[in-house]
């Protein structure tokens, strides 16, 4: 008989609005604390250091406009948030500064999330939805040198793009890109020659998020619909469906693969969190506590598995932490 779902190890409260996006910074030697960034619907940033539970720091860089993205950038004191003023904003945060420190104007009004690879020390790649309908932008941070416009070809009719997933096959190996779109399609970029490799349609309706696992060449993706893709790469770079898994309620805001790519976890618009073995996509649990739309999900990067941790951000405002590692 399957174990009952866990209760949340722990639910933070005071974000003042729904909870757009989450994001785990735990890479740091002991006793460093781990820290855990959302970002809401209301503008803001929140910083909570998961020792005391409560908020260390309140950020404020997008006018009041709701924060779809937050990703540290090679440790906690850098910060790259997105929001729905059209900036892409980058914070320093040491030694408890709360400055914006440079920032890049989108010119698009989607939903789509920006997406960051390291690719160097110091130096990374953005990907992000571009002005123009169909385009995704790559730039280089810090500088904010142009890397390249991908456009699809005349006529592809793939719609705006809505996710994105920047990876690298290997180390010092060409830069690729996933990105989802309106039309259900997911295509396969490669960034240094500005060409799509192949595209796929996985989905009836858009793509509302991706994720990809490289060392087995496999990802996954949701959409409004009450089904979950799973597709691979082959040598030849072609996208293939490898499986399909039909789900209960429709609506899925978010997937993400866990670091240790054992199990992933969905956001679903019918409130609950769901857990996978990531193997032949077992379901393993369904964790229900919100009490509406769950928008996000992320795992922490804490070197021992017992310490792993889940968070989900909701529209009901909370955000659910919960320790899944006796389940898997």
């Amino acid at each position: 008989m399957a174990l009952p779902p866990p209760d949340p190890q722990f639910v933070l409260r005071g974000t003042g609005a729904a909870v757009h996006t989450l994001h785990f910074s735990c890479g740091g030697p002991e006793p460093d604390i781990p820290l855990l960034f959302s970002g809401s619907e209301n503008g803001f940033i929140h910083v909570w250091n998961l020792k005391t539970r409560r908020v260390d720091t309140a950020l404020d860089g997008h006018g009041r406009k709701s924060v779809c993205c937050v990703k540290t950038m090679g440790g906690k004191d850098r910060l790259l948030s997105q929001g729905r003023d059209q900036r892409i904003c980058l914070w320093d945060l040491a030694e408890g500064r709360t400055s914006v420190t440079d920032s890049v104007f989108t010119e698009h009004v989607g939903f789509c999330r920006c997406s960051l690879l390291q690719v160097a020390q110091g130096r990374w790649l953005m990907a992000m939805a571009a002005r123009s309908l169909e385009e995704v932008q790559i730039l280089e941070l810090p500088s904010k040198t142009s890397v390249c416009t991908l456009k699809p070809e005349v006529g592809a009719k793939l719609g705006m793009p809505m996710c994105l997933k920047l990876w690298q096959p290997s180390c010092g190996s060409q830069p690729m890109l996933l990105a989802g779109y309106e039309d259900g399609s997911v295509v396969l970029w490669n960034v240094s020659m500005g060409k799509a490799l192949s595209r796929l349609l996985c989905h009836q309706e858009p793509v509302m998020s991706l994720d990809f696992d490289s060392e087995k060449a496999k990802g996954i993706s949701g959409s409004s619909e009450k089904v979950l893709s799973i597709w691979s790469l082959n040598e030849q770079q072609n996208l293939q469906v490898y499986k399909t898994h039909e789900l209960i309620n429709a609506g899925i805001s978010d997937i993400t693969i866990r670091p240790d790519k054992k199990i992933l976890a969905t956001a679903g618009w019918d409130h609950r969190i769901r857990i996978f073995g990531w193997k032949k996509l077992k379901p393993l649990a369904v964790l229900d506590y919100h009490t509406a739309t769950a928008h996000c999900v992320s795992f922490s990067g804490h070197s021992s598995p017992r310490d792993r941790l889940l968070a989900a951000g909701s529209r009901d405002q909370r955000i659910s932490v919960w320790s899944i590692y006796a389940q898997t």
